[in-house]
């Protein structure tokens, strides 16, 4: 059987590796093309973007040099953030399909390629197995190059375009008179950020917003806020917000450096005037258990998914959901976009504490969560023993809470999470599981 080359969250890799090397990413162009022939037609018009990252440039000439074996137009819109892509194409009408470089929080070693429907945002799972098919059947294919045309343009104003379709969301002054630092991660939100917060009216302090192709995702945005919580204090503004590599993740911090999490911000989000009388809440497995009662007394039931935005959605899509969204910071707002989108979260997430007053950003006591990230050499199956017997000893000793074990879906990492409401008891159990896990799949 083939290995599937889609993650939870489009495919990813270290460059140079497969399927990330010039090879394979040629086979990938390839592979797409054939597939949007299928799915489309043959003179559709793919609308393709990237972060920062060095690598974003070579590989997107090679996948444009795979998509051109038929007749397509591509529309570069460069450095630009992932929910701009899939909100363009979604609105303008004039796009198939989209193609976003970018491996998203990672760092800059890695890279990855996203690929959006006009229509529903991240393709589904049986487009991902047919464009794998494809791929492995183009590794097999005579390699000769192809001599058809390919029409390409640049989309030199797509931030523009992007700013407007958030903006017209809001009251054109919303945020005036406000202070707040933006942390760009050195990634796609480098200018989207600014130019979008500043147009509805803030003082916006950027940080991290000098990329330099190495340097995204390091030591700053969404997954290090140290740098965003010292600059809200230094500044002395009334929030700050940190992004992603590609903009669809968000974290928050109050006016005093406290961190706000994706399950704060969606438990936040749950007293907005949009999203009031909703009956319910999509999260994940990881979401904090204590966000059940928290909405529970404003009328709401929490709906857990398995991890990965994607599965935020369908769940959203099938239960008609606007609000959903994951700790790790990828907020859905259904009303607005089928996609995660950190610069839209946040302004709505201070539209909601300027109508509320809730400027500490308070939301609900969570319950302790310790989680611990364990290097692998493969991905072994933990439904076998020694793992079973492991998990089952370690579960034994949760008087209450719980423990979730996965595999990321991007990386050679096996994510264990252990939430207890002995915050002791947690770490010492997550510790000692982690550990023997380690020991047992590195053997």
């Amino acid at each position: 059987m083939k290995k599937n080359l889609f993650g939870t969250d489009g495919i990813r890799g270290t460059v140079g590796q497969s399927p990330l090397t010039e090879l394979d990413i040629s086979f990938l162009g390839k592979a797409i093309a054939r597939w949007a022939k299928d799915k489309y037609f043959d003179n559709s018009k793919v609308l393709i973007g990237n972060d920062t990252r060095e690598s974003c440039d070579k590989i997107k000439e090679i996948l444009k040099k795979g998509l051109s074996i038929f007749h397509f137009d591509i529309i570069d819109a460069q450095v630009i953030p992932t929910p701009a892509i899939v909100s363009i194409v979604k609105n303008s009408k004039l796009f198939d399909f989209a193609l976003v470089i970018t491996a998203s929080h990672n760092p800059y070693q890695h890279n990855g390629i996203k690929i959006i429907d006009a229509k529903i945002g991240k393709i589904s799972a049986k487009d991902e197995e047919k464009i794998t098919e494809l791929f492995y059947l183009e590794k097999n294919r005579d390699r000769k190059s192809s001599n058809l045309y390919e029409s390409e343009y640049y989309f030199d104003n797509a931030k523009d375009r992007y700013a407007y379709l958030v903006t017209q969301h809001f009251k054109k002054d919303l945020l005036k008179d406000l202070k707040i630092v933006l942390d760009c991660a050195n990634g796609a939100t480098y200018q989207a950020g600014p130019i979008i917060f500043e147009e509805l009216g803030a003082n916006v302090v950027a940080i991290n917003n000098w990329p330099n192709g190495q340097n995204i995702n390091k030591n700053c945005g969404s997954l290090h806020p140290k740098d965003l919580q010292r600059a809200v204090i230094e500044n002395q503004a009334h929030a700050g917000f940190g992004f992603d590599g590609d903009g669809d993740r968000i974290i928050a911090v109050n006016k005093d450096g406290g961190i706000k999490d994706g399950d704060d911000i969606l438990a936040i989000l749950a007293n907005h005037p949009k999203y009031r009388y909703e009956k319910m809440v999509a999260g994940t497995i990881l979401t904090n258990y204590a966000i059940e009662p928290y909405l529970a007394k404003i009328g709401k039931k929490l709906i857990r998914t398995k991890v990965g935005d994607k599965f935020v959605l369908q769940t959203m899509a099938a239960n008609n959901l606007s609000l959903g969204g994951e700790q790790s910071g990828h907020i859905i707002l259904r009303d607005y976009l089928n996609c995660s989108d950190g610069i839209f979260s946040a302004i709505r997430l201070l539209e909601t504490v300027m109508i509320t007053g809730n400027w500490q950003m308070k939301s609900f006591e969570k319950c302790p969560q310790m989680m611990v990230n364990v290097p692998i050499k493969e991905k072994k199956n933990l439904d076998t023993n020694p793992f079973v017997q492991i998990i089952s000893d370690h579960k034994s000793m949760i008087k209450n809470g719980r423990i979730i074990i996965r595999y990321s879906g991007t990386e050679n990492l096996l994510r264990v999470m252990v939430e207890e409401q002995d915050k002791n008891a947690a770490e010492a159990i997550c510790s000692n599981l982690s550990n023997k896990l380690e020991k047992e799949l590195n053997s």
